[in-house]
């Protein structure tokens, strides 16, 4: 087992495994994909963990929208369809799904980076922005979580909540983000004295 600064490999292999082998859809033998064809070129691209961080989120964020029904203008639904391609489909617990699975990717691709060089000062900036999007993306879809009518949905639910807690626990794991002194006035006035 790989113990990283972080914590996050732990909280990983001990979560991940078993809600990959108790998953309805596993059991029943489907696959979908979570991400559309554009988004795992935008994935590809991002070479950075905090670029490829923000490519997970939005796509999550993607599936948000159609799961609140929260419409963007018309002109954003055409510039990010551009890049993005369009607004992904599928039933709820599907889109749940997709966003557990996007998240467990960003773990995974923190997890890889931190396993090559855990001293990479990204891994925390990425973690902590996985965090905090994590958490909002949560409780945004807590509202669904009380209308949902199916087992697989509830799974889902629960695969979403395990994902965003493990990212949450390791976030707590880390050291306090160090303050950077600014160039500003001040930090030449310091200087001086």
């Amino acid at each position: 087992m790989i113990r990283i600064r972080t914590g996050l490999v732990t909280l990983t292999v001990l979560c991940l495994p078993a809600l990959a082998l108790s998953s309805p859809a596993r059991v029943a033998g489907q696959s979908r994909a979570h991400l559309t064809a554009q988004e795992v070129e935008l994935v590809k691209d991002a070479q950075v963990l905090d670029q490829r961080i923000d490519i997970f989120v939005k796509a999550a964020d993607r599936r948000l929208l159609v799961l609140t029904g929260i419409a963007p203008s018309s002109k954003q639904l055409k510039k990010d369809s551009e890049k993005w391609g369009e607004l992904p489909n599928g039933s709820r617990a599907e889109l749940l799904g997709d966003i557990a699975k996007i998240l467990d990717e960003a773990i995974t691709n923190i997890d890889d980076v931190s396993a090559r060089d855990e001293k990479n000062p990204l891994i925390p900036k990425a973690l902590r922005k996985l965090a905090a999007e994590a958490t909002r993306i949560f409780d945004q879809l807590r509202p669904l979580r009380e209308q949902a009518k199916s087992d697989i949905e509830i799974a889902r639910f629960e695969e979403l909540t395990e994902n965003a807690e493990s990212i949450v626990e390791a976030v707590k794991k880390l050291p306090p983000p160090v303050e950077k002194k600014g160039k500003g006035k001040e930090g030449k006035a310091k200087g001086k004295n």
